[in-house]
């Protein structure tokens, strides 16, 4: 198994790579954008197992039906539990009752109003920082929210990252593909128009490879197993 690659490590294999001084100027002010450019597009590629988070910080307030998280909180809000009963903090200690997802339509038509009032059972999201629910709280329930979170980028400060470890080969071709577009090299006007598109068909090709073992860890692989999908194995899973 590698090491992946540490800030320093990538930094020098992107200088390499673009055959470009570590110490220029230019490069080091395009090395946050560069990195933020490589890993979001490997955030949204990817669901990750490991960006996935609970937190039980936040409740509801008796006659509301809004529940407030701090923006940027989540990424991709999956999953409200209330717990039960009233009072109780921890859902390991309580009861989890899971709020089914639904439209903010159904909420308005069906729940329209603060009288409407009891355990809540559905919830929608509002915007990245509010979700509605419905029937509006009797008690000040605590919530179990689950959902995916956006890491910390790699910097100096912040050495290695999931990424930079376990994907490094894609982190750099993604990142490359950055550089490729800073030095013009994306169109035909270009000294060579290729190195973008060539950049871009090795990232695919990795990102097939990394959105399987993903699928693999969460048993969303072949027939729902942990499985890769066996070449020779008749009859197929």
């Amino acid at each position: 198994m590698t090491t992946g690659l540490t800030y320093s490590q990538y930094v020098t294999q992107i200088a390499t790579l673009a055959v470009v001084d570590q110490a220029n100027p230019e490069f080091q002010t395009i090395l946050p954008q560069m990195i933020t450019y490589a890993e979001n597009r490997i955030y949204r590629d990817v669901d990750f197992l490991f960006t996935s988070i609970a937190t039980t910080a936040y409740g509801m307030t008796v006659g509301s039906r809004q529940v407030v998280v701090p923006a940027g909180t989540f990424v991709v809000p999956e999953q409200i539990n209330v717990i039960t009963p009233f009072g109780t903090a921890s859902p390991d200690t309580g009861v989890r009752n899971p709020l089914l997802p639904c439209t903010k339509e159904f909420l308005d038509q069906v729940y329209n109003n603060s009288q409407a009032t009891g355990l809540p059972q559905y919830f929608c999201p509002f915007d990245d920082y509010t979700f509605l629910v419905g029937p509006f709280p009797d008690q000040n329930y605590q919530c179990e929210i689950i959902g995916t979170y956006r890491p910390s980028s790699l910097s100096v400060s912040n050495p290695t990252t999931f990424i930079s470890l376990y994907l490094p080969d894609l982190m750099i071709m993604a990142s490359m593909i950055f550089v490729s577009g800073y030095q013009r090299n994306f169109g035909r006007q270009s000294d060579d128009p290729a190195m973008a598109q060539s950049y871009e068909q090795q990232y695919q090709m990795l990102l097939k490879s990394a959105i399987s073992e993903e699928n693999r860890k969460k048993f969303e692989a072949a027939a729902w197993s942990s499985q890769s999908q066996s070449q020779t194995a008749s009859p197929t899973r």
